[in-house]
């Protein structure tokens, strides 16, 4: 009989944000409105978390929302009860994906993914690549158009990724990928996906709902 352990020792961190109105997607509140705004991160939130259930259905990951705003009953009215929530803390995004990631490494995990919320071309197929590329690399950045990246996978809490980096410009990608070649991990990238931030980005996120129907 297999011995297998309680928690998983892969483990996804999702990064987001409870949606309510006025404080979420500020960049398309002029287009969607506060409501339409808090709407739709709330429908990408589900949207990923659907994804990730799918990931679930073929590898043996353990799950973690973290979230700013709103507070963990109001998570758990929103999200159910079969995950595990966490608030974002304190500090810039830098600081709060490193604290993410001590708490998962020192909980006995050996392979740690982030994501956001933000890319709906993030999708099972490629969640399941980034933990399978974890195997053989020390770090795997999954790159967006914008310059920053939707997804970061470890195998040890490299705290410099984190640190003097400017979170929200176009440079967080190639800064992270710059940080890694001094540190001399072996990296590779996935896929380039696009982030839906801005009013331009909308019909990604439409076209990722499309073919959602279409399945």
């Amino acid at each position: 009989m297999l011995n297998l352990p309680a928690n998983p020792k892969q483990h996804l961190i999702i990064f987001t944000r409870y949606p309510e109105p006025g404080k979420t997607k500020t960049r398309l509140i002029p287009v969607l409105g506060n409501v339409g705004a808090a709407n739709l991160q709330r429908e990408m939130t589900e949207y990923t978390i659907f994804q990730v259930q799918e990931l679930q259905k073929a590898v043996a990951i353990s799950v973690e929302v973290r979230f700013a705003g709103g507070d963990s009953q109001l998570m758990q009215d929103w999200l159910g009860l079969d995950l595990l929530y966490q608030s974002q803390g304190e500090g810039d995004l830098g600081l709060r994906m490193a604290r993410s990631l001590f708490d998962a490494f020192q909980s006995g995990t050996k392979k740690v993914i982030i994501i956001g919320t933000d890319c709906p071309g993030l999708n099972a197929q490629i969640l399941a690549t980034a933990f399978e590329k974890l195997h053989a690399f020390d770090l795997v950045l999954g790159p967006a158009l914008d310059g920053g990246y939707y997804l970061i996978g470890l195998r040890q809490p490299i705290l410099e990724l984190f640190v003097n980096i400017e979170w929200g410009t176009a440079q967080v990608f190639q800064k992270t990928v710059d940080i890694a070649q001094k540190l001399n991990l072996l990296h590779v990238n996935l896929l380039p996906l696009a982030d839906v931030d801005r009013p331009e980005d909308l019909p990604i996120w439409e076209q990722a709902l499309a073919e959602v129907i279409e399945k």
